[in-house]
């Protein structure tokens, strides 16, 4: 029957694995979606050497991880550690990204956005052992603020940058070990 898992269980339905050469394509298709341009710093349509170069720095990065998301087997998004400090306070940002039309069109979109947080959340502090998780996230995108608030984030006070020829507010966000949410 469609969307019976039988025995499945969650973690073998809803995974983050390392990233590898064949995610590239579909990491640049996802980044460069109409929907996830918008709520980025980084508004413009990626070129594919630009995004060669970034996979090429940051895959032997000792601070980045960069992770597929795969839900039901099926790649669906990008979860990126970075600024990663393991030695002494234990501390590293994150962000991450879907496959926004594909996930839209299969009305998983919602689900898979739950997932893929409690996903990441869980590996910063269970795998990377980070002790504070942080982000950043524009202003406008209030659906996001929302969803972050729900996992504890804790917002700090909003800065003015400019990024692609726009003017935008940046707020940090922070995660504190003591303060995630279990399951």
């Amino acid at each position: 029957m469609p969307g019976d898992h039988g025995n499945e269980s969650e973690s073998e339905r809803y995974v983050l694995r390392d990233a590898t050469e064949d995610d590239v394509n579909l990491m640049l298709s996802w980044r460069n979606q109409e929907v996830n341009r918008q709520v980025s710093k980084t508004s413009h349509v990626i070129g594919a050497d630009e995004h060669r170069r970034w996979w090429s720095a940051v895959r032997t990065d000792p601070t980045r991880r960069v992770l597929t998301y795969l839900r039901d087997g099926v790649p669906a998004g990008v979860v990126t550690f970075f600024d990663l400090r393991l030695d002494g306070p234990r501390t590293g940002s994150w962000g991450f990204y879907l496959d926004a039309d594909g996930l839209a069109e299969r009305g998983e979109t919602l689900p898979a956005w739950l997932e893929v947080m409690r996903e990441a959340v869980d590996h910063a502090f269970d795998v990377l052992t980070l002790n504070r998780l942080e982000g950043e996230v524009l202003a406008h995108n209030t659906v996001v603020r929302q969803m972050n608030r729900r996992f504890r984030f804790v917002e700090g006070d909003g800065r003015q940058e400019i990024h692609d020829g726009r003017e935008i507010t940046v707020i940090p966000i922070s995660l504190d070990r003591a303060n995630r949410r279990r399951r």
